[in-house]
C-alpha cells in the first residue's frame, strides 16, 4: 500500500464538539468462516443487550439519542434514516439474529453490541487514494451496498469518502460496495465512533478488545490511535 492518510476534516470536530474516533489498523488478517466460538460469542452479544435494554426506549437509551441528534443536525430524519448501531440493536431487541458474516464483520457487530457503540470495518488492502470523514459537497457518488446504482449524497450530509467515493453516506447509516470487509480482505481499519458520552478511556478499552478478538481469530499485526480535535490525521500504516 503506498502512503495513504485517514483524516476527520475541522468542520466535523467544529460542528460536533467532543467528538472523537477510534481507529484500529489491522494487516495481514485471514478472513476466512467464523469459527462457533465467535458465532457464540454474537449470540451471548445478542442476549446481552435484551437484558440491559428494552425494544420500546431504545430510542430514549442516552447511546442511542446521541446519535439521533447528531442525524438531525445535519438534517437527517432518525425515524427514517437511523444510525447503524440503532438499526443492529433494534434487530437483536425484536429477537433477529445477527447473520455471521465472517470474522472481522462478526467482531464489529459483537463490540458495537457490547457497548452500544458504532463500530465498523472497512477493508483498505484496494485502497487508491486518502480516506476521510467530512461534510459532504453533494457532488460525490455512493454505491449502496448490494446494489449498482450511483447515488448522490446530500449537501452538509456527514460521509465518510475516499476521494469523491463514498464510503459510508449518513456518518454510520450505510456502507458502500467499494470497501466490504470480505473472505479476501486483509487489511482493515475499524471505526469506533465516540460522541461526547463516551469517554476517551471507553476507547481505548474497545480498541483493545477490537485489536484482541482480530488477533484471536485473524492473526495479523494491529495497531490503533485515536482521532481528535487535536489529532485528526493518522497514516495508513503499521
Amino acid at each position: 500500500m503506498s502512503e495513504l492518510y485517514y483524516e476527520i476534516y475541522k468542520e466535523i470536530f467544529d460542528k460536533y464538539p467532543g467528538y472523537s474516533r477510534g481507529i484500529v489498523l489491522a494487516f495481514d488478517v485471514k478472513n476466512d468462516s467464523s469459527p462457533e466460538k465467535l458465532t457464540q460469542l454474537l449470540r451471548e452479544a445478542e442476549a446481552s443487550l435484551r437484558k440491559k435494554v428494552v425494544l420500546e426506549s431504545i430510542a430514549e437509551h442516552p447511546r442511542i439519542k446521541c446519535w439521533r441528534e447528531a442525524y438531525k443536525a445535519f438534517g437527517a430524519k432518525p425515524s427514517e434514516f437511523r444510525s447503524s448501531i440503532e438499526a443492529m440493536a433494534r434487530r437483536a431487541l425484536r429477537g433477529d439474529q445477527l447473520p455471521s458474516i465472517n470474522p472481522l464483520v462478526d467482531i464489529g457487530n459483537i463490540i458495537s453490541l457490547q457497548h452500544l457503540v458504532p463500530t465498523g470495518g472497512h477493508a483498505i488492502d484496494k485502497l487508491e487514494k486518502n480516506i476521510e470523514l467530512r461534510i459532504a459537497s453533494g457532488c460525490e457518488t455512493f454505491e449502496p451496498f448490494g446494489t449498482n446504482e450511483t447515488e448522490h449524497p446530500l449537501p452538509g450530509e456527514v460521509i465518510f469518502a475516499e476521494g469523491d467515493i463514498v464510503l459510508t453516506r449518513r456518518w454510520t447509516w450505510r456502507q458502500a460496495n467499494r470497501t466490504l470487509t470480505l473472505p479476501e480482505t486483509t487489511a482493515i481499519e475499524f471505526n469506533i465512533d465516540a460522541l461526547p458520552l463516551v469517554e476517551e478511556s471507553e476507547i481505548h478499552q474497545i480498541a483493545q478488545e477490537v485489536m484482541d478478538m482480530i488477533k484471536e481469530f485473524c492473526g495479523g499485526r494491529c495497531r490503533y490511535e485515536i482521532l481528535t480535535k487535536d489529532h485528526p490525521r493518522i497514516m495508513l500504516r503499521e
